[in-house]
């Protein structure tokens, strides 16, 4: 049971974008739309969930003098099993996402969760504990860019319901700002109202 716990933490008591700020350079870059979002957040928990996978199951046999080269190695090799089956697959979405994929990489969310949790905690644990994070993860990046969509050009996942063009200003940098911070306040009072 407490396995679960580990699963829905990564949605509101320490979910990467709205509690910890980890991985907030494809949060603020990316999250125009809710495809967007959802896109990179799925691409992300598929290299979390197999990384947190691998290094758990080989943790014993990496030397601790190069247990991070280790884990890069280990979520590069995911981050081109993404970025190969979506450059076949999704080609539009893969063209959107574009560098932000290979950044998965140096992502620190994904490094962080290898090293603090994948390398002391066995496979079921670390599986958990990365599709729950994972998940976070991608909900945060859907939300964000849902609501600066919605607000910025009128539509949600490229369905249009406002006629015009919206506040330009949600679709562009200080947009993602403005959105995130209230995001951020909004999950924190929720956090508060659990505790």
């Amino acid at each position: 049971m407490d396995q679960w716990k580990n699963f829905s933490k990564g949605f509101f008591k320490e979910n990467a974008v709205f509690v910890l700020l980890l991985g907030l350079c494809p949060t603020l870059g990316l999250t125009t739309s809710a495809v967007n979002g959802l896109g990179m957040g799925l691409a992300t928990t598929f290299v979390l969930l197999m990384s947190n996978i691998v290094v758990s199951l080989i943790k014993r046999f990496i030397p601790d003098k190069v247990r991070i080269p280790s884990f890069i190695v280990i979520i590069a090799s995911f981050v081109t099993i993404v970025e190969l089956v979506m450059q076949a697959y999704v080609p539009d979405l893969f063209a959107a996402l574009g560098l932000f994929i290979p950044l998965i990489v140096v992502n620190c969310l994904v490094l962080g969760r290898a090293e603090a949790f994948a390398s002391k905690n066995n496979l079921v644990t670390s599986a958990i504990d990365g599709l729950g994070m994972g998940l976070g993860f991608s909900m945060a990046l859907t939300i964000l860019g849902a609501v600066r969509e919605i607000l910025g050009s009128g539509s949600i996942f490229g369905w249009k319901f406002i006629a015009g063009d919206g506040m330009i200003v949600f679709v562009l940098a200080p947009g993602a700002f403005l959105v995130l911070g209230y995001l951020i306040v909004i999950v924190n009072k929720i956090n508060k109202k659990g505790a």
